[in-house]
């Protein structure tokens, strides 16, 4: 009997503590997860607030346009030589400076100050032409979810906003253009039809194919007028990431149209 009780209070003590040893590793793991979930929280607002801090610094630099012509960019230049156009899509957050590096991840996560940033810049495709010279330009930024860099892209998958949306200026040092909304697309990031800008150099009719096909929404008589202009026309996209699906990205097409001009 002695020798039972013995091993019963062993056994006891054995499960008391293996409990309280379960307890103890429970608590751990929440209080691990809690405090990454701070840590989470803290980062996320740090780099929101960095992105908040550079885009009101910029925002001193935009440029004034002169006469609807050239614009003073000498202080913007002086900050980083990579600015190259200054972007704005009314009634969105974008309203940014334009830079472009020597690939298309030097400014991904580096800000316009040159400094390391999550946030990263909004810039033109490496094989671009620096002074929007080509037929087809693409534009690239972050998707922030509190609407900074490209964030506010999204809101044009809504058919109601893109109907009512559709101006955005896009300034140069020596001229600006004013930029017509015409189509919204969920493409992955290997669509070939819009990541390669070169390829419609001489003809954008493949381009507006694409439209027709696979846009979520697109203004008809944009894409029939842009058929008659013979090759003049220029194209301006702007891609963001999406959450729709693995690998997607938003895009908005755009028409360039120098201002001053009879159209």
């Amino acid at each position: 009997m002695i020798r039972e009780w013995n091993c019963m209070r062993l056994a006891g003590a054995f499960l008391r503590a293996a409990n309280a040893l379960v307890s103890f590793v429970v608590a751990l793991c929440l209080c691990t997860a809690g405090l990454y979930s701070v840590y989470a929280l803290w980062d996320n607002n740090r780099v929101y607030s960095a992105a908040e801090d550079v885009r009101a610094d910029m925002m001193k630099l935009k440029p004034v346009v002169i006469e609807d012509n050239g614009a003073s960019f000498e202080e913007l230049l002086a900050v980083n030589p990579d600015v190259c156009a200054w972007v704005t899509i009314d009634n969105t957050n974008i309203d940014y400076p334009v830079l472009q590096g020597a690939t298309n991840l030097t400014y991904i996560n580096t800000d316009v100050y040159g400094n390391f940033a999550m946030a990263g810049s909004i810039f033109l495709d490496s094989r671009s032409d620096r002074g929007f010279g080509d037929t087809y330009s693409l534009l690239y930024g972050h998707h922030m979810a509190n609407g900074n860099m490209f964030g506010d892209l999204d809101k044009f998958e809504e058919e109601t906003f893109f109907r009512k949306n559709k101006t955005g200026t896009l300034i140069l040092p020596d001229r600006t253009y004013d930029l017509e909304i015409y189509a919204c697309m969920l493409v992955t990031a290997s669509e070939n039809a819009i990541f390669d800008p070169q390829q419609y150099q001489d003809d954008i009719n493949s381009l507006l194919d694409f439209v027709e096909q696979n846009a979520l929404y697109y203004d008809a008589d944009t894409v029939a007028g842009l058929r008659q202009t013979d090759g003049s026309s220029q194209i301006l996209a702007l891609s963001t990431c999406s959450s729709e699906f693995t690998d997607a990205r938003t895009i908005i097409l755009t028409v360039m149209k120098p201002r001053n001009s009879a159209d």
